[in-house]
């Protein structure tokens, strides 16, 4: 072997251990995090009790009803979300823009409004469809909308999100005022995890099985993310894998939005820090989009439940002011590059 070789062998070894090291440090981070979640909240506990077997019965009864149903719920839903945000930016070439400031969210919320009024006592999973659905017609509007440009510039994509997601909220509130259920069209548009209890989050591995999708196709994500017209000269059906992506975010956030509300900022800000750290080679960066969704979550969540203890503030609310908080420090950075 040349010295060329050898040399070019080591930075390859040192690279990957480097990165699972990362991934090691991060899934640690994750689960630390899952733990200080579980002994949050009114009823107290400790992680030595649950280890050990100390805990009284009561607290055994919260944990498997109540805590570890809700940190699951957070961490599945967290890093879902931050995925879909991802997927949703590869596919509409621009960085500042999500499913809950593109009107994806609120399209999810109007589908599950619209099956409470037509279907009272539709089930969940019939709600979810209609969420599901909407949120697909909400993505499709938007990309319709952004081809219609002529001049696709850096800003004007989200803010024509930001119209289209105040249009369609206008429309929710206004048929939910119609029939009085603002407080229910609330539950929906306010990312909360006080309800989630055993028998309410499980549908959310729905929304892990989508993320997974991702990572299986991630290379031909990453590569319709460089263009319509180049994506097909290097052989890609890029109608298809954009059907396919549209179709991973109007789960992933329909599903979402009927468990635990809407998450804002999630899937905005967490994919623009991971790629300014990793770049954008979608492979080796979901993992890390995944775990740092996660651990948004899991912070704000641990956030609004000990602020103002026992009550409880909203984690959309807490993750509105953090989130909005760190995006205008990435808008700031970019501006001035």
């Amino acid at each position: 072997m040349s010295t060329t070789q050898a040399k070019s062998l080591e930075r390859d070894t040192t690279g990957k251990s480097q990165y699972a090291l990362w991934l090691a440090g991060g899934v640690v981070v994750v689960l630390a995090l899952m733990a200080w979640s579980i002994t949050v909240g009114t009823a107290q506990m400790s992680v030595a009790d649950i280890v050990f077997g100390n805990a009284s019965p009561e607290q055994i009864r919260v944990l498997t009803v109540s805590r570890i149903p809700r940190t699951l719920a957070i961490v599945l839903s967290g890093a879902a979300m931050a995925v879909a945000g991802l997927v949703m930016q590869m596919l509409v070439q621009n960085r500042y823009v999500e499913p809950s400031t593109t009107g994806v969210t609120e399209s999810a919320g109007l589908g599950v409004l619209i099956a409470t009024l037509v279907f009272p006592g539709a089930s969940i999973l019939a709600k979810m469809g209609f969420s599901i659905g909407f949120a697909l017609l909400g993505t499709m509007i938007l990309l319709t909308l952004i081809r219609s440009i002529p001049h696709r510039d850096i800003i004007v994509v989200p803010l024509l999100g930001i119209v289209l997601s105040g249009v369609i909220g206008a429309a929710a509130t206004f048929l939910a005022w119609q029939f009085q259920l603002q407080g229910t069209l609330q539950a929906w548009t306010t990312g909360d995890f006080s309800g989630v209890l055993k028998g309410r989050y499980e549908l959310l591995w729905i929304v892990v099985a989508a993320a997974s999708i991702t990572y299986i196709f991630a290379d031909r994500f990453t590569v319709a993310g460089l263009g319509e017209d180049l994506a097909k000269n290097l052989g890609l059906d890029h109608k298809s894998i954009t059907t396919l992506g549209l179709s991973i975010v109007a789960v992933v956030a329909g599903i979402t939005t009927v468990v635990a509300g809407a998450l804002p900022f999630l899937g905005l800000v967490i994919p623009n820090i991971v790629s300014l750290i990793m770049g954008d080679y979608l492979r080796r960066s979901l993992p890390f989009v995944a775990m740092g969704g996660a651990v948004f979550v899991l912070l704000a969540d641990i956030i609004g439940r000990t602020l103002i203890a026992p009550a409880e503030i909203p984690v959309g609310v807490v993750m509105g002011i953090i989130g909005a908080a760190i995006f205008l420090v990435i808008l700031l950075r970019t501006v001035k590059q």
